[in-house]
This record gives structure tokens, sequence and C-alpha cells, in this order.
């Protein structure tokens, strides 16, 4: 295998790992609804997406060619979250979940 593909290959899964781990970490530590959203579908977005790019280069790289498939997760990944984040959001609005003090704005109270 090219060094360069090898090179890519490992950037994307160091940086696919560190926006997942993130991602979780933000979930965990983030007091309220409205903050803890931003951990799965922003970082982990990322990260799983950077994730499936590695896995496409390197089998890409193998002489199988492009998967398909591979392509098609990562395109549905990056439709499909932030509409399930936007629902989520609004649902959380329609039910006036509490906020942390700290949290700024109230978009409810207009």
């Amino acid at each position: 295998m090219n060094l360069w593909i090898e090179a890519l290959v490992a950037f994307f899964l160091l940086s696919g790992s560190v926006f997942t781990l993130v991602g979780a970490v933000g979930l965990y530590r983030l007091p309220d609804f409205f903050t803890r959203l931003h951990g799965p579908t922003k970082a982990t977005t990322l990260g799983v997406g950077s994730l499936v790019i590695a896995s496409l280069l390197f089998f890409g790289s193998r002489g199988d060619g492009l998967s398909l498939h591979e392509l098609l997760i990562t395109l549905f990944l990056f439709i499909t979250a932030p509409i399930s984040a936007h629902m989520l959001a609004k649902a959380a609005l329609q039910q006036k979940l509490p906020i942390h003090p700290d949290t700024r704005g109230k978009p409810w109270e207009s």
C-alpha cells in the first residue's frame, strides 16, 4: 500500500476517534438536554464520518475499487444527523424541558 494512502487512513482514523471521544464526553458532561444535543449530532457525526472515510480509502486502495456501501453510509449519516437533531430540539421545545441556569437564552419565552 502506498505511504500516502496509509497516512491519510491514519489521519482519518485518529481524527474520527478524537471527534467521537469529544462527542461522548460532551454527552456525558453537559448539563441539560439542549447542550447535550450537540455532542452526538456534531462531533460524533464527524467522528463516524471520518472513520467511514478511512475505511473507504483503505479498502478502495487494495484494488477492489470504491465501495458503494460506504459511500451510502456516509451520505446517509450526514443527511440524517442534522434532521434528527432538529426534530429532537423541536420536541424538547414543545415539551418545555427545563434548562440549566447557566444556559443562555430561553427560546420559548418571546
